[in-house]
C-alpha cells in the first residue's frame, strides 16, 4: 500500500496572494507598512501565527496577535479571490488515486480554511485525512500530523511526504518517511536540495511518477 501525504499551499495550491492579501489587510489597519508578494514567499510555512510575527517591524512584534486578527476576519471571506491548483495537480491526484494510492493532506494552515480549501478545489477526491494546523498539536516538522494519519492506515504502508519547503523536507525526515520536494512552490529547488529532500519534483506530473515507479 502506497500513501501520499500532501502539503497545501505552495504544494498543491498556489495561496500566496490571498495569504498576502489578508495579512496586509492586518498591517494597513494598524497602520503599518505593507509587504509586496514577492516576500511572502519567505514569511509562510511555519502556521499563520509565525507568519503574522514575521511581517511586522522588529520592534512591533507584540502586535502578532491583533495582526492575526484582521488576518482571520478577512481571509475567512478571501481565501479563495486568487487560489487556485497547480498546473497538472488535478490530473496527478487522480492518475494516484486510480493507482490506489491513499491521499492526505497535512498542512500548518489553520485546519478550518485548509479542509474548506481542499473541498473547494477537489471535491471529486476522497481524501483519507485533511490535517492543519490547531491548538491540539504541534506543527510540522513535528511529526504529530504524519503520525495521526498513519494511525489511520494498515501498517504496510510507504509513505510519501510532498511539499515545498524545509519545512515538509524535515517533517518527512524526522517521521521517517520519503520526501518528495515541489520546486514550484514558495521556496524553490535550492532549499529543497540542501534540506535533503529525496526526490525533487520539477512539475505535477513528476510526483505521480516517483510515487508510481
Amino acid at each position: 500500500m502506497i500513501t501520499a501525504i500532501f502539503d497545501l499551499d505552495g504544494t498543491l495550491a498556489d495561496t500566496l496572494f490571498d495569504l498576502a492579501d489578508a495579512t496586509n489587510y492586518g498591517l494597513k489597519k494598524l497602520g503599518y507598512p505593507v509587504h509586496p508578494y514577492e516576500s511572502y514567499k519567505k514569511f509562510v510555512g511555519n502556521g499563520v501565527q509565525k507568519l503574522c510575527y514575521r511581517v511586522l517591524p522588529d520592534d512591533k512584534k507584540d502586535d502578532a496577535e491583533k495582526i492575526l486578527e484582521f488576518f482571520n476576519e478577512y481571509y475567512g471571506k478571501h481565501f479563495l479571490d486568487k487560489t487556485s491548483l497547480y498546473n497538472g495537480m488535478r490530473e496527478t491526484l487522480a492518475r494516484l488515486a486510480d493507482n490506489g494510492v491513499i491521499l492526505a493532506v497535512a498542512t500548518n494552515k489553520p485546519q478550518n480554511f485548509a479542509r474548506q480549501i481542499v473541498e473547494k478545489l477537489l471535491p471529486e477526491f476522497d481524501f483519507v485525512k485533511v490535517l492543519g494546523g490547531c491548538a491540539e498539536r504541534p506543527k510540522k516538522p513535528d511529526t504529530a500530523i504524519i503520525n495521526e494519519i498513519i494511525s489511520a492506515l494498515p501498517e504496510d504502508n510507504h509513505v510519501f511526504m510532498i511539499g515545498d519547503s524545509n519545512v515538509d523536507i524535515q517533517t518527512a525526515k524526522n517521521a521517517g518517511i520519503t520526501s518528495i520536494g515541489c520546486e514550484w512552490g514558495f521556496r524553490g529547488r535550492e532549499e529543497l536540495e540542501n534540506a535533503g529532500a529525496d526526490l525533487i519534483a520539477e512539475k505535477a506530473e513528476d510526483i505521480a511518477d516517483f510515487i508510481l515507479k
